[in-house]
C-alpha cells in the first residue's frame, strides 16, 4: 500500500467547495470518482484545506492510499487525462504512510484579489471582487499590521464554525496594488472558517474610510464576529499553496 500526495489546482466557480456535500458537485467528489476509475479501487482522498464554494486554488493538497502499479509521479499525468479542464493535478508523489496533510506543521498562503475601478472587467468577474469605490491602500496596509502575529481571531471567524480554539498565527499580511488590482496576500499556520474573507472585507471597509486602521486593533481585541466587517465574496480568494516544514 502506498500513500500518494497530490498538489491540486482548480477553478472553484462551478463547484460547491472542496468537501463532499448533498447540494452539489465538489472537488473532493470528482477526485474520488476519477481516481477510483483510474486505479480500480475505492479511493477516498483527504484534503488539506476545505475551500468554500467558488473559492479557487493553485496549490491545495490531498492524499490517498492505493495499491496501483502506476508510478507515483505518473499518476498526475494519467489523472489529468480524465479530469475536467477546471481541475488539474500539478504534481503527484509518494509520501510516508504516517504523513497527513492537515496535521503536519505547515504554512498556508492565500491571496485575495480585488478589482478597484469604476467599471467592472467581465473577464475578471469570476476571479476578483469588484469594488467601484476608491480604496486607501496605505490605510489598509496600516490596518493589516495589527493582524500579524499570534492572536485570538474570533472576530474574524464565521459564527457557524465548531472549533474551540480560535488562536492562530499570521506570519505576514501584505497588500499590493498594480494599476486597478489590489492583492491581499496572507501567510499563516492555519485559518478559521471564512477568516481570510472576513479580513479582506474588513480591510476593504478601512480602505473606504468606514474604519480607521487603529479600529482594526479594537476589532481584533473584541473577539466578536459582529465587530468586524462583512465577509468578502468567494471568487476573489485563492489558496496559493501549502508549504510543509
Amino acid at each position: 500500500m502506498k500513500k500518494i500526495k497530490l498538489t491540486v489546482a482548480y477553478d472553484g466557480t462551478n463547484y460547491c467547495g472542496w468537501q463532499i456535500q448533498p447540494n452539489g458537485i465538489t472537488i473532493e467528489e470528482v477526485l474520488n470518482r476519477k481516481l477510483s476509475k483510474l486505479t480500480g479501487e475505492d479511493i477516498t482522498v483527504i484534503g488539506a484545506s476545505r475551500t468554500d464554494s467558488g473559492v479557487h486554488a493553485l496549490g491545495n493538497v490531498a492524499v490517498f492510499d492505493t495499491e496501483t502499479s502506476i508510478p507515483p509521479d505518473r499518476i498526475s499525468y494519467a489523472l489529468n487525462q480524465q479530469l475536467p479542464e477546471d481541475i488539474v493535478i500539478v504534481k503527484s508523489e509518494e509520501v510516508p504512510q504516517d504523513w497527513h496533510p492537515r496535521y503536519c506543521n505547515s504554512i498556508k498562503t492565500y491571496e485575495y484579489r480585488i478589482q478597484n475601478s469604476k467599471v467592472p472587467d467581465p473577464t475578471r468577474r469570476l476571479t476578483h471582487y469588484f469594488v467601484s469605490f476608491d480604496l486607501d491602500v496605505e490605510a489598509m496596509k496600516q490596518a493589516a499590521e495589527y493582524l500579524v502575529g499570534e492572536h485570538d481571531y474570533a472576530s474574524f471567524c464565521n459564527v457557524r464554525t465548531n472549533v474551540e480554539d480560535t488562536i492562530r498565527t499570521i506570519y505576514s499580511l501584505d497588500i499590493m496594488k498594480q494599476r486597478d488590482e489590489i492583492t491581499i496576500r496572507i501567510q499563516g499556520n492555519g485559518f478559521l472558517y471564512n477568516m481570510v474573507r472576513i479580513i479582506a472585507g474588513t480591510l476593504v471597509r478601512v480602505g473606504r474610510g468606514f474604519y480607521t486602521p487603529e479600529q482594526v486593533k479594537e476589532i481584533l481585541e473584541a473577539k466578536n464576529r459582529q465587530a468586524a466587517g462583512v465577509t468578502a465574496p468567494p471568487q476573489g480568494l485563492f489558496l496559493m499553496g501549502i508549504e510543509y516544514r
